[in-house]
């Protein structure tokens, strides 16, 4: 949908919308907003709405504090769920520098410029996204917890699963905000749940999960639930990732489909699957932005570890599913809800364009078992790892300055330092495992 500050004017009062929330996200990926009634929308419409850009995480420090929102007017969504007199509208905004020029450390401009850079090479870039998450009970001061009642596994219904009715409303509300929902279910872990939506351009995508876990935390409230988009909050189950399927298109083709190449793939989507190898280690610091991140990442929970591809194998970093033609894609399985999905989906296109550019050659298929290979053999066919902890990716990232200049100077050195901190932060800390483990027996 296009729309002119006139449609936007008129749907406000078509609608008896009274509030508007100008909403961007801060280096991390956290929502924030600012709130203004209708009174003042013109003035919002047209690009005056200051904010201090030195109070949100990774933007400019207080000698530079002053900053503007400009909304995207194609983003104008009412909220379902809130009153239907005086209602709530969104819309999302890019971030400005007074001098009028976009701010360099905004995600959604970092994104924009990847996308610039694939249509300068004729390409659009399309994701759909699969987001996970769990839905636990609240205490009596309607606080979060990792608490849950049922024993619902994957597929499972009611009265097995307690969070149907839920994810119903959930899906409702985000359909009418013109998501496209294609399937919602229970996933593998008690309480754990995914609602899959259509593709779409990556800018949208990224608008869209951005809104995706508003909606589904707000729903969740109303049901007394919490929605947690953590990784791995319970340990000994299965963590909660963010497959994102991935193509290119040109001139409305799918770029990555060629029915006479090697299992009906081209050679641009073998580069891409390269470029994705290259660096999936220096880019994992984005696409699994925490701590807990490499919680999830490990063996014997279906989350990738190694990095390598496959058809059908499920235990490699990429898949391609078995879907062809216009249909083909490339799933990447490492990213997790917590990242920041602007800085995730640029640092991904930018590995697979640099594959592309540089022709980059995709190893071997891996058809095995990864899991089940020993070291040797993992090492005889060239299977690189991920990762294991924030600390090995912050090192990675700093040996990846292609992936360092997709950021820019300020996110990158701004990112660094806060997973530096954060890594060492929960290295000082003293848990509760330590506590079991060591007390009584030092």
């Amino acid at each position: 949908m296009k729309y002119t500050k006139q449609d936007i004017l008129r749907l406000v009062e078509e609608n008896d919308v009274e509030f508007i929330r100008l909403q961007f996200t801060d280096a991390f990926g956290t929502l924030k907003n600012v709130a203004i009634t209708v009174s003042h929308l013109d003035e919002a419409l047209d690009n005056k709405v200051l904010f201090d850009g030195s109070s949100i995480d990774g933007f400019v420090g207080i000698e530079e504090s002053d900053m503007f929102l400009y909304p995207d007017l194609d983003t104008f969504e009412i909220f379902p769920w809130r009153p239907q007199v005086g209602k709530v509208a969104r819309l999302i905004c890019d971030v400005y520098n007074p001098d009028g020029t976009p701010f360099e450390g905004d995600p959604r401009y970092i994104l924009k410029k990847e996308l610039k850079r694939a249509a300068e090479m004729g390409y659009t870039f399309e994701v759909g996204p699969e987001c996970e998450f769990f839905l636990f009970h609240t205490d009596d001061e309607n606080r979060p917890t990792t608490i849950t009642h049922e024993k619902a596994g994957y597929f499972d219904l009611g009265p097995l699963d307690f969070g149907e009715n839920a994810r119903r409303d959930m899906v409702l509300a985000l359909e009418k905000m013109n998501f496209t929902i294609e399937t919602s279910h229970h996933e593998m872990a008690p309480a754990q749940h995914e609602i899959d939506f259509r593709y779409d351009n990556a800018l949208k995508t990224a608008d869209n999960i951005v809104t995706f876990k508003l909606v589904v935390r707000s729903i969740a409230k109303r049901h007394g639930l919490f929605a947690s988009f953590m990784p791995k909050p319970i340990y000994d189950v299965h963590g909660s990732g963010m497959h994102l399927n991935m193509s290119l298109n040109r001139d409305g083709k799918n770029v990555f489909a060629d029915s006479s190449g090697e299992n009906k793939l081209s050679k641009q989507a073998y580069q891409f699957i390269a470029g994705l190898m290259e660096h999936a280690a220096g880019m994992s610091i984005i696409t699994n932005p925490l701590v807990n991140s490499y919680k999830r990442l490990v063996s014997g929970y279906e989350a990738p570890v190694y990095i390598a591809w496959s058809r059908t194998n499920r235990s490699p970093l990429i898949r391609i599913p078995a879907s062809r033609g216009a249909s083909t894609r490339v799933e990447l399985r490492s990213p997790d809800p917590a990242a920041n999905p602007y800085l995730a989906l640029a640092v991904c296109l930018a590995a697979g364009l640099d594959g592309i550019e540089r022709e980059l050659k995709v190893p071997a298929e891996v058809k095995s078992n990864i899991y089940a290979m020993s070291s040797n053999e993992r090492k005889e066919a060239g299977i690189k790892s991920l990762p294991v902890n924030l600390w090995e990716a912050v090192q990675k990232f700093q040996k990846d300055e292609y992936i360092q200049n997709v950021l820019g100077v300020h996110t990158s050195q701004m990112y660094e330092t806060a997973k530096r901190d954060e890594w060492f932060t929960y290295t000082s800390q003293v848990t509760d495992w330590e506590i079991q483990e060591y007390l009584y027996k030092i």
